[in-house]
């Protein structure tokens, strides 16, 4: 059977470091940090909706595209997911027994890469393609997201930094696809049902 791999050994420290200066900080920023921890994410289906609403009016091409953000996200969880699978890395608060923000999720529930990360990047990256405006608020979105895993103690630092990368990469190589050839597929959707989804009545 394979065994996990320990993290702690990267930058277990600096894990420790976050975690005690969350519990040396003032209840309400832990609540809000929390907060945007558990449910941020919503955060970045609401801004690829108004990327998608907004590119209606632009065209079809654009308006693909823009439908190609949520998918990209899904692909982006799937592959991190699996990555998860292969390194099988404890949680921090298994591994170095530390009282948390967050409850410690159940041994199995692996820590490497983060899907939180991942998918904020995912998303962030795929909205730069949309709009560079909704891209910039998703990126600094995503920083966030990132930094708020490690503080509510539920991922070591490398952990988050490699889930944006994971999920940054799969969304910059799937929509640079959706780009190379667009018009010809716009085209195709436009002439059927899914019409109202590619262009204003």
């Amino acid at each position: 059977m394979m065994l996990a791999f320990d993290g702690a050994v990267i930058d277990g420290s600096a894990y420790t470091d976050v975690v005690g200066l969350a519990h040396r900080s003032p209840a309400w920023l832990d609540g809000i940090v929390s907060v945007w921890s558990t449910y941020g994410l919503a955060l970045f289906a609401v801004l690829m909706v108004v990327g998608w609403w907004r590119a209606r009016r632009v065209g079809a091409r654009a308006a693909l595209i823009a439908l190609g953000a949520p998918v990209t996200v899904v692909v982006a969880y799937a592959v991190n997911d699996a990555l998860k699978l292969v390194v099988r890395e404890d949680r921090p608060c298994q591994s170095l027994r530390v009282v948390t923000l967050e409850a410690c999720p159940a041994p199995g529930d692996w820590s490497f890469p983060s899907n939180h990360a991942a998918i904020a990047a995912a998303a962030a990256v795929a909205l730069l393609f949309v709009s560079r405006r909704l891209g910039t608020v998703a990126v600094v979105a995503a920083c966030a997201m990132a930094a708020s895993r490690v503080w509510v103690g539920a991922h070591y630092p490398h952990d988050v930094v490699a889930g944006g990368l994971v999920g940054a990469l799969v969304a910059f190589l799937l929509t640079a696809a959706v780009r190379r050839h667009p018009d010809a597929v716009a085209r195709r959707l436009t002439a059927t049902r899914l019409r109202p989804l590619l262009v204003t009545p």
